[in-house]
């Protein structure tokens, strides 16, 4: 069963659908908007040897599960010659696999697809893809042991988790296993590519795995902080918090920068989240008698820093 959800209207620029007719021929359609606003489909059908004109011809999901691999929209790949960026998708459902697999070609992604946590690790450590799309139940080996397995090759290629298990708990298993994100079953293609592309906006991170400033380290395989001899106990929030403002320490940190790359916001709303969540992040930080080291910039944001 397909657990991906289309909008019932195709809105202008959406993404390529790939089908079948009554006659079993495959076809590519894809939205196009003429002057006036009105919206055509523009189809062409395709058989398993042919070109696809919307997506290159290295696009060819069903019937060789694990081998395919789907450049973008070719005017998106012209423009500046400038290297597209990779992702590996791991996922055993074919129609789901097939539906992610066009919508990021046609954003200009090419797309890796392996059917089994075995081949899509194997795939992780050669291809070293800029991102990963993971689900979590996989034939083989499940997602999140392969997602531990990378964390431990100390691989930090951002990694969005997949899984009809949208539990509170699972999805804390699933950020602290080591994803990055995660997204429930069913989900829209349109959210799911701008996460993807949220991961991809953060910058490039240390290859360290730890992280130290000051007394404080953070160790991002084991998921564990301590302050001197002091452990202290994070929430996954908490955690991924305290890392942003650890790899930018003495750095001004606004509302806005946390809201959109701690919590993913594209916007930013009328709320106290970063507040909240930041005194309960100090509390902990800076324990009694010991400096403070996270800082609240009146107006401004906050700072983490050794001194005054």
């Amino acid at each position: 069963m397909c657990l991906v959800e289309r909008p019932t209207a195709l809105a202008p620029g959406g993404g390529v659908q790939i089908g079948r007719n009554e006659d079993g021929v495959r076809h590519a359609s894809c939205p196009r908007t003429e002057a006036g606003g009105a919206v055509l489909l523009f189809s062409m059908a395709f058989g398993a040897g042919e070109i696809m004109p919307l997506v290159s011809s290295k696009h060819m999901i069903p019937g060789n599960p694990g081998s395919s691999t789907a450049p973008g929209v070719d005017g998106i790949v012209a423009a500046g010659n400038e290297p597209m960026t990779k992702v590996l998708l791991i996922e055993d459902d074919s129609e789901t696999a097939e539906e992610i697999t066009a919508e990021l070609a046609d954003r200009g992604f090419e797309v890796e697809w392996s059917a089994s946590g075995i081949e899509g690790l194997d795939k992780a450590r050669s291809s070293r893809p800029d991102a990963m799309i993971v689900d979590r139940l996989l034939p083989g080996m499940d997602g999140l042991t392969v997602i531990e397995a990378l964390r431990k090759d100390q691989v930090r290629t951002p990694v969005l988790v997949l899984s009809a298990l949208g539990a509170v708990d699972d999805r804390v298993r699933g950020l602290r296993m080591g994803g990055d994100d995660y997204l429930t079953k069913p989900f829209a293609l349109v959210e799911l590519v701008a996460r993807v592309e949220a991961l991809l906006r953060r910058p490039v991170e240390s290859r360290e795995t730890t992280l130290r400033v000051g007394a404080l380290e953070l160790d991002l395989i084991e998921r564990t902080a301590k302050r001197g001899e002091r452990v202290i106990d994070l929430l996954p929030r908490e955690f991924r918090l305290l890392e942003y403002m650890m790899q930018r320490s003495d750095q001004l940190l606004t509302r806005a920068m946390l809201l959109e790359e701690v919590w993913n916001y594209k916007f930013v709303p009328a709320t106290n989240l970063v507040d909240v969540h930041m005194g309960r992040l100090r509390h902990k930080v800076d324990g009694p008698g010991e400096s403070p080291m996270i800082h609240n910039v009146r107006g401004a944001g906050f700072i983490l820093r050794t001194g005054p």
